[in-house]
């Protein structure tokens, strides 16, 4: 399929074609979902902890007489109903991953990237390489492009002076191609991708079969 090219002031000066194995799949629901509550699974530390009625510090001494008192029988202070006592069912450290098969998560990427082609929400763009650091550049270049959202900008490699210079850019936020993943393109309204990020991603996840395998959790 054809896609526009766009310049850094935000006309059109090319047509080039795209892959339908990566850009021309059928939203698949439930697939997304499941790829999308993975890795948010995976981003958890799972290092929360509470101390059990056994674990915390205190006497092992009676409070009171079992008897005579009119008060509930109470055996130490450590009780979870008495204020520094234990938690009870509070979190313990676990490990929260998930595994998904590498062919569904692949897919799962190239569904996200073709739903942002057919909603009109992902743009190409002929090169976004500044010379310099500079966050009012980059806010002219969106602003040509017609952002006014959320924004995921994709590059073919990591390009330090883009980085720092949209990273003060509410709402903005740049990766590598090899490093994009599903909750990123979801998260963000508008997907901005390099000519050189498309090509990427072709090689990357074209084909099911063969392929570098994503170093981030896509």
């Amino acid at each position: 399929m054809q896609a526009p090219v766009y310049n850094l002031a935000g006309e059109v000066v090319a047509n080039i074609e795209i892959s339908d194995k990566v850009f021309g799949v059928p939203f698949n629901e439930s697939l997304v979902h499941q790829s999308v509550i993975r890795q948010q699974a995976n981003a958890r530390q799972g290092n929360a902890s509470t101390r059990t009625r056994g674990l915390v510090s205190g006497s092992t001494r009676k409070l009171f007489k079992q008897k005579g008192t009119g008060s509930a029988r109470a055996g130490s202070i450590k009780s979870p109903l008495r204020r520094g006592g234990g938690i009870v069912f509070g979190p313990h450290p676990r490990d929260y991953h998930q595994a998904m098969p590498k062919s569904m998560r692949r897919l799962a990427l190239r569904c996200v990237l073709s739903a942002k082609l057919e909603d009109g929400e992902l743009k190409i763009m002929e090169s976004l390489k500044l010379d310099e650091i500079k966050t009012k550049k980059m806010a002219v270049i969106l602003d040509a492009m017609k952002v006014d959202t959320t924004t995921l900008v994709v590059t073919g490699a990591a390009d330090t002076n883009l980085v720092k210079s949209a990273r003060n850019l509410p709402g903005v936020k740049t990766l590598p191609a090899n490093l994009m993943n599903v909750v990123d393109i979801i998260g963000h309204r508008t997907l901005l991708m390099e000519v050189d990020a498309v090509r990427k991603a072709e090689q990357l996840w074209g084909d099911s079969s063969s392929g570098e395998e994503n170093n981030a959790t896509a």
